[in-house]
């Protein structure tokens, strides 16, 4: 007997990707390697002011196959809302198996943190002068799943420890985070067997898990002092939403409040699927931070 779980979330995903890549507005460069590039998506709403920056962060447990272009509508949904929009790209895993892994290994220690680091650390730089309407003093940091690690990561940086390669001097500039279904703590997500064991995979392997994870693991990396809420499906079976709620747990020893909001009946893919209704709570608390 087919598991009602396991259809429900091969339909979401099945809709989630059955939308045309959308191409962007401009493309920019932060570094010499393909996969270091952010595209804009200028917003097309009705104000003609400055809008409010939205960077986002694609999933895909840090595997190569899985690139920005399946998050390219949910930049087009945003920018239709009135965002701008500057979707970063930035170096995965390998694309074949090795290492006794099952498929594409996840992530690339350090490269993958290296390239989100100073995609962030150029974007105010390259949204000057690709996405003139973007106001950068109203950024908001998002991302699905690995993604959704990676932003809560990124705005980690200045809480990193001393002598790390990407700590920064003080907190960025940013209005907030909203992280969708993140891979937030990595511990629970290996008890949990989260994507194969890519959080293992991505720090490099089971010798180096617990050496890196003051490093890289959010929940090693609070409090934040930043606005952060995080969206979670209620029935995600790829990244269950315990992993949400230790994250959240976490922020709350350290002292911090995270907006942690459960989503009935859905899984982990709605999050990102632009003809779900999911997309329009995301585009909200993003707007709550944003204006």
């Amino acid at each position: 007997m087919t598991d009602p779980a396991v259809e429900r979330d091969a339909a979401e995903a099945e809709s989630a990707f059955s939308h045309p890549p959308v191409a962007p507005d401009a493309t920019a460069s932060y570094g010499d390697h393909p996969d270091q590039v952010v595209d804009f998506y200028a917003p097309r709403g009705a104000g003609s002011g400055p809008a409010p920056l939205v960077a986002l962060l694609h999933g895909g447990a840090w595997r190569a196959p899985y690139d920005r272009a399946h998050v390219t509508p949910l930049a087009d949904f945003l920018a239709r809302r009135g965002f701008a929009v500057a979707s970063i790209e930035y170096r995965r895993g390998s694309s074949v198996p090795h290492q006794g892994a099952d498929g594409p290994v996840a992530g690339r220690w350090p490269e993958t943190f290296d390239d989100v680091a100073a995609a962030m650390d150029a974007l105010p730089r390259l949204a000057a002068a690709a996405l003139p309407q973007a106001d950068v003093r109203r950024t908001v940091l998002t991302g699905h799943s690995a993604g959704g690690h990676l932003a809560l990561w990124a705005a980690a940086r200045h809480v990193l420890p001393a002598g790390s390669p990407w700590r920064l001097p003080e907190a960025p500039e940013l209005r907030g985070v909203v992280a969708l279904a993140p891979i937030a703590d990595f511990v629970v997500a290996e008890q949990l067997g989260v994507c194969g064991g890519a959080s293992e995979q991505l720090l490099g392997g089971p010798a180096h898990f617990t050496g890196r994870l003051p490093h890289a693991d959010p929940a090693a990396l609070l409090p934040t002092g930043i606005a952060t809420t995080i969206v979670h499906g209620r029935e995600d079976i790829v990244v269950p939403p315990k992993v949400s709620e230790s994250y959240v747990s976490a922020a709350a020893r350290a002292g911090e409040m995270v907006g942690l909001t459960l989503l009935p009946g859905l899984g982990h893919f709605p999050l990102i699927d632009p003809s779900a209704d999911a997309c329009a709570v995301v585009a909200e608390e993003l707007a709550q931070l944003a204006w």
